[in-house]
Parts: C-alpha cells; structure tokens; sequence
C-alpha cells in the first residue's frame, strides 16, 4: 500500500545548519528526532527533493519508527525516511492521512531499537489494520469521520477550558488598547536586577535518589519541558525549593517560574523576587530575565550570580519614576487577549467544521 520515496542525498551536517529558517535555508530537512516532527533544520532549496503530505519514519537512534504526517514542504535528510501512499496519494485527505500514519506507528513503535532499525525494508512487509466497508474496501469515509470526531472531542474540551477560566473574551479594553499603542513610546526606567531580585543555592539532590510518583517537579539545567526532568514521589521536605520564584538552570541560562515548590538537580539556582509581583507582572518579567541569557552564557558559571545581580533591564515607570505594574498587568493582558482570540476562533471553525464533515459521512 506504500512506497519508500526516493530522495537526493544532501551534503550537509546538522551541526551545521541553522534550527531556524532564513532566505537561503528555508526548506525544512527531516532527521530522526522526535520534536517538531523531526524538522529541527533547514536547508537550502538548490537540489534538494521538495515533499509535501507523506508520511515520514525515523530509522534510527531511541526514536527509531516513530511517524509523522508531513503536511507542509520538506525534505529528507539523514537517519529517516518518506513513504507514499501507492495508489493515488494525492486522493487522501489530511485526516485520512492522520489515521493511517498512527496505525503505521502503531505497528511499528516499539518493535525496533538501536540495533535493529525501522528501515524500509525491515517494515514494509509488517502488517497493519484498518477499517473495511462491508464489500471488504478500505473504509476511508470511517477515516474520516473517526479523527473529525477525535478533534472535536478535544477541541471541546479545549473551548470548555477556555469558558472556566474566563478566557473566551477577547475583547480589549480602552486599558488594554492604551496599553498596546503606547508600549514603544512609553516612559522606561533602568533597574538594575539585583535591586529586584537575588539569586540563591537551590536544595538539590541527585537523580539516583527520585522515586516513583508525580507530588512534586524535579527540575533539572535542561531547557526541555521548562526544565522538569520528571516529576517525583516524595523524597524530603528539607530538599524542597520554595513556590514562587524562578529556577534557572546553569547549561541554556532559561529562567522557569516555579508556581509550586520543586526539587532541583544539580547546576540549578534559584532566583527570588524582592519586589510584590502580580500574575502578569511575573509574565513581564520572565521575558525580561530571559532576555538576557546570552550574557549570561558568556561568563564563567562561577560569575553568573555577580554578573546577574549587576545587570541591568528597563521596566516600564510611572510618572514619579516608579515601577509601573498597572501599565505592565493591562499590556500583559492585552497580549494574552490578541493570542486567545485566535484560538477561541479556532475552536469556533473547528467545531462547525467537524459537524460539517461527520454529518456527510453518517
């Protein structure tokens, strides 16, 4: 039902390709990872095989038949590969492409490791289910229907999120607007950072001690998922890091807010705000302290907490050259509006939209 695609072989080096899009490297190249769907790199168009809606496989490493629909432009270029669907690819929609693609991995996963790849030509021959009509042809109207009902399911429940903790209004405010429109032109005051806050020892403990279950974060230098490696049973009350202040892990220089007490692994400081902070304000300033990270990555880790306390950022200041915090909570607001909208939206079309494709196919 699949076919490898045969592709150029590129002759380019991850750790040579830039991780963000730019005039010469805009095509997005495939590798065996397993973020963003495998198309953490970009490389340039000249001579390479352009792909768009197939299906992608790593072939190597932890992630080894791990499987994507690819459904924007890309191209293969290490350590994975595409497949096409041999009958006519271009007739499947993306939600048939959806489904196909998780039965693929579904069969796949799991079965192949560090020595035995998930290659073409170990795969093509496993067996995979999918629905029939009762003639015996392949169901793709159940397809359909199947992941339309699937993406409702969640898209309602994103849109019942969103009523409970009143975010479905996104209408701004004069404040708000005000907020917005004078945002580059307002009065900006310099502080430096050691007046606001102040860094600290975290209480730390080593990996090898965690035990099962998910009471507390145990944050780690790791910039993945907000630096948390795992979450943890209990170990020690003393080991605790307090809630509300920030982590800040010595490897990537990223500041976490901490909204709950935490464990913390080794190379991780912790840094507590002097000052009384709202819930936009700490939005504001985790923006601002994580704007200044490539300074920090530039010094010693043993100087970091003297070159953090001397920086220096710009808030914005009332007329008395104070902090202003009303001026920084109705801009974070705003902000949070303009993002909500689209999403409220979203869910919106994609509600109706679902409707409209399950009523057809009933």
């Amino acid at each position: 039902m699949f076919e490898k695609i045969k592709t150029k072989k590129l002759p380019y080096k991850t750790s040579d390709l830039p991780s963000h899009p730019s005039t010469y490297y805009d095509l997005p190249a495939l590798t065996a990872g397993i973020e963003n769907q495998g198309l953490n790199n970009y490389v340039p168009r000249s001579n390479a095989t352009v792909l768009k809606n197939v299906i992608s496989i790593s072939a190597n490493g932890a992630n080894t038949g791990v499987t994507f629909y690819q459904n924007s432009e890309f191209t293969v270029l290490q350590d994975a590969y595409a497949i096409k669907w041999i009958f006519n690819n271009n007739s499947l929609s993306d939600n048939q492409f959806l489904f196909l693609t998780s039965t693929i991995r579904k069969a796949i996963y799991g079965n192949y490791d560090w020595s035995n790849k998930a290659g073409w030509e170990k795969i093509k021959n496993d067996k995979i289910l999918l629905p029939i009509t009762q003639n015996g042809e392949i169901d793709f109207k159940f397809m359909e229907s199947f992941v339309a009902e699937l993406e409702a399911e969640r898209v309602a429940e994103l849109e019942a999120y969103l009523a409970a903790a009143s975010l479905k209004d996104y209408k701004l405010t004069a404040d708000e607007l005000s907020a917005l429109s004078k945002f580059e032109n307002y009065n900006w005051g310099e502080f430096r950072i050691g007046d606001l806050f102040e860094m600290k020892n975290t209480f730390s403990f080593n990996k090898e001690k965690l035990t099962d279950g998910n009471e507390y974060d145990y944050v780690t230098r790791t910039s993945n998922n907000q630096g948390i490696l795992q979450s943890t049973g209990f170990v020690n009350a003393r080991n605790l890091n307090e809630a509300g202040i920030w982590s800040l892990g010595l490897l990537q220089m990223d500041f976490f807010y901490r909204q709950r007490q935490w464990y913390a692994g080794q190379f991780v400081r912790k840094i507590i705000p002097k000052i009384k902070l709202t819930q936009n304000s700490i939005l504001f300033f985790t923006t601002l302290l994580n704007s200044q990270k490539n300074i920090l990555l530039s010094v010693l880790v043993r100087d970091v907490d003297k070159t953090f306390k001397n920086l220096k950022i710009k808030l914005p200041v009332t007329a008395n050259d104070e902090i202003d915090f009303e001026f920084m909570n109705n801009f974070i607001k705003a902000i949070k509006k303009l993002v909500i909208k689209d999403v409220v939206l979203y869910t919106d079309n994609k509600i109706k939209a679902t409707k409209s494709i399950v009523s057809s196919n009933q």
